[in-house]
């Protein structure tokens, strides 16, 4: 019975397939394949400054968003300083250097830190930053935010322009970006588009705003903000510290805000740096002998191999590295001490206030520098072995003498009053 169910079972399913077999359009087996459409690929974004590089695929660009997040704790700075900030974000390990030599020289103020800066081996952007202490101490707290920020800049330099923008006319609409009397907020336009100026009041001073950014636009959604401490009365609203009189590092003949060293291009999305000012303060070798102003490009020479975000960003900047580095050394003056590379022991990062203070580049460059002669020549070396002797010493196989042989014993009983005895030969007699 079970046999018979299932050869019905069987022939059943074999019926089944059949049928649909024969239900299938004959066409469906003959038909040539098609070819699958490619999807497009997205133009890359206008950039009207610098050409943006294709990044590589494990560093895409950022979306605006992310932007946003990551340029809000300096969107509201005054123009002059952002741009330079920008700049100097693309070389973060002079940043750090220059926040340790600030450390270190606690002592230098007006005109002899400029004049002590401009004597380090740093970009002008990095120099100069030594007059805002506590901006550069905040990109020294979060130096990973700053390398970042230049990585965005040098991948995205319209972008990142244009999020400054975006952020900017989102405050203002939100009422809290005014005029005060430490800056102006002037709505203008440049190569015909809308943008929002953040100018100082006073051409002699700057003030450096401080505030919370998840005040501003609320918190970060997309890219985290860098963690600098914000003190309570910071988190509602804009502040201001102590003006810094620029004059008094210059001297006499400062001609105000308008020949700064940077500003940005907002039209062009570019930053336009000032030649006349690297000269006439004595910044940035590369710039001597200029004049004029012109657009801002990288030097790879002051990155002191940071790794660049992508693969384009290296070949872009890595084939006029040895270029840049002749000239800046062709045009050096004699009186700038070269840069040391040898290996030496560097303080941490950041916590620098305890360090031991050391002497004043003032100081080391008042005092006379006496150069002794110096022999080089290696002490004579011996590397005679002494003479060694490998043969085996003389060696005894002869049996030892062995003793003589054992002592007679005597095994007669020996004469005894009483009892019996038995002695062996200088032995004691038992009883």
């Amino acid at each position: 019975m079970r046999q018979k169910m299932t050869r019905y079972f069987r022939q059943g399913v074999a019926t089944v397939c059949l049928l649909a077999l024969a239900l299938t359009p004959a066409v469906g087996f003959s038909q040539v394949p098609q070819p699958i459409p490619m999807p497009s690929v997205p133009a890359m974004p206008t950039d009207t400054g610098q050409p943006i590089p294709v990044p590589a695929a494990n560093q895409p660009l950022l979306s605006a968003n992310q932007l946003d997040n990551l340029v809000a704790p300096l969107a509201l700075y005054p123009d002059p300083l952002v741009s330079q900030i920008l700049v100097a974000s693309t070389y973060p390990l002079e940043v750090v250097e220059a926040y340790q030599w600030v450390q270190r020289n606690p002592g230098l103020t007006g005109s002899a830190l400029t004049q002590a800066a401009a004597a380090q081996n740093w970009d002008p952007s990095v120099q100069a930053l030594v007059m805002f202490p506590d901006v550069l101490r905040r990109l020294n707290e979060d130096v990973s935010w700053t390398t970042n920020l230049g990585n965005a800049f040098l991948s995205q330099q319209a972008d990142v322009m244009g999020a400054i923008q975006r952020l900017r006319v989102s405050a203002e609409q939100s009422g809290k970006l005014v005029s005060t009397p430490q800056q102006q907020v002037i709505n203008t336009t440049d190569a015909g588009q809308p943008v929002v100026e953040i100018q100082p009041a006073n051409p002699q001073v700057i003030y450096v705003p401080s505030y919370d950014p998840a005040w501003v636009w609320g918190p970060a959604l997309y890219y985290p903000y860098p963690g600098w401490y914000y003190p309570p009365y910071y988190r509602t609203g804009l502040y201001f510290g102590v003006g810094i009189g620029v004059g008094a590092f210059f001297g006499f003949g400062w001609g105000g805000w308008a020949g700064w060293g940077w500003h940005p291009g907002w039209g062009s999305r570019t930053i336009i740096v000032n030649n006349t000012f690297f000269n006439r303060y004595g910044f940035g070798a590369r710039y001597a002998g200029l004049g004029g102003t012109a657009v801002w490009s990288h030097d790879a020479f002051h990155r002191l191999g940071v790794p660049y975000s992508n693969h384009a960003l290296a070949q872009r900047y890595q084939g006029n590295f040895r270029q840049n580095a002749m000239m800046a050394r062709s045009a050096a003056p004699a009186a700038v001490p070269s840069r040391s590379y040898a290996a030496s022991p560097r303080p941490a990062y950041s916590g620098m206030a305890n360090a031991a203070p050391r002497q004043s580049f003032a100081a080391r460059s008042a005092a006379p520098q006496t150069y002794a002669s110096r022999s080089y020549a290696a002490p004579a070396r011996s590397y005679s072995a002494p003479a060694r002797s490998y043969a085996p010493a003389a060696r005894s196989y002869a049996p030892a003498a062995r003793p003589a042989a054992p002592m007679a014993r005597s095994f007669a009983p020996a004469s005894r009053g009483g009892g019996g005895s038995f002695s062996r030969g200088g032995g004691r007699t038992r009883r």
